[in-house]
């Protein structure tokens, strides 16, 4: 099996995750947080639907991770972002930060916005 390197570009990846935090780019970060080609900034979680709203346009899908458990998000979210043109994925959030991680890779235009385990 052949091994390449992954190159994120100047996209920063999910490098890991525990009880109430993500490392991101080296440093911890506390609570929900939402990461795209701009960079990780905390998130309101899923009330916040502006922060999330507001990549329409820069990202084809978003993958949204719920914590521990897949968990169904506010119509009120979906219908705004299916108005916006953006593709949105459910799921537990190490599946979401696995998911964001494989296809940021790839050079696709993806964000994140994930609660904590």
């Amino acid at each position: 099996m052949r091994m390449n390197e992954i190159n994120y570009s100047d996209a920063l990846p999910v490098e890991g995750y525990g009880p109430g935090f993500f490392r991101i780019g080296g440093k911890p970060m506390d609570g929900p947080l939402c990461l795209s080609w701009e960079g990780a900034k905390p998130w309101g979680g899923l009330a916040d639907e502006d922060t999330l709203v507001a990549l329409a346009g820069q990202i084809d899908v978003l993958f949204v991770g719920t914590g521990g458990e897949i968990a169904h998000l506010p119509r009120s979210l979906v219908s705004r972002l299916e108005e916006a043109g953006v593709g949105v994925e459910v799921m537990n959030s190490p599946s979401a930060c696995r998911t964001y991680n494989v296809l940021l890779a790839e050079g696709r235009r993806v964000a994140l916005a994930v609660l904590p385990v």
